[in-house]
């Protein structure tokens, strides 16, 4: 019953993460509810046992990579005036009380486990293919020449995106 919950939920958010970025109106909105989705995608990953691509889902996508989606669109400029008033007739109690019931939710299973986090693991053994360890070994060792290609392909294209940015800048301040 709890690994129907532990899918149920963060799939259930992604699918609404998933419409918020298709039929949001704001560009903000839209990059929240890519922000929803992956987050949800890392918590599938958690209870399938993948921590390491869960951490990196949170780290690089769900944080660099969307702090940079945020950063365009502040730069691009959304310029138009944010309604003050809702949308949707009782958004922030709807909003209040999915955060309430998520937090009990939490609360509850720290609870009933008497906040030892290690008895939901107990009978799941652990592969040793998909450490840290073994992953940075092998990438480190075997992978090292495509790995130091495509740091230096994602150097030049930010160095191009930064360069395109001030460029562009630039012609509008002449203009």
């Amino acid at each position: 019953m709890v690994d129907l919950i532990l899918f149920f939920i963060p799939a259930a958010l992604i699918i609404i993460g998933a419409l918020i970025v298709v039929f949001a109106k704001n560009p903000v909105h839209n990059a929240m509810g890519l922000v929803m989705t992956l987050v949800s995608i890392a918590i599938i990953y958690i209870t399938l046992n993948a921590t390491f691509v869960a951490m990196v889902q949170m780290l690089v996508y769900a944080g660099a990579v969307m702090t940079l989606f945020l950063f365009v669109i502040m730069m691009i400029g959304v310029d138009k005036k944010e309604q003050s008033s809702e949308s949707i007739k009782g958004q922030t109690f709807l909003v209040s009380g999915v955060f309430l019931i998520l937090i009990s939710i939490l609360g509850y299973v720290a609870i009933s486990s008497e906040f030892k986090w290690d008895l939901w693991f107990e009978a799941v053994e652990f592969a040793v293919e998909g450490t840290p360890q073994l992953i940075a070994g092998t990438l480190f060792t075997a992978w090292i020449f495509p790995f130091e290609i495509i740091s230096i392909l994602l150097i030049v294209a930010t160095a191009a995106a930064i360069a395109l940015a001030y460029d562009s800048k630039r012609k509008k301040n002449d203009v």
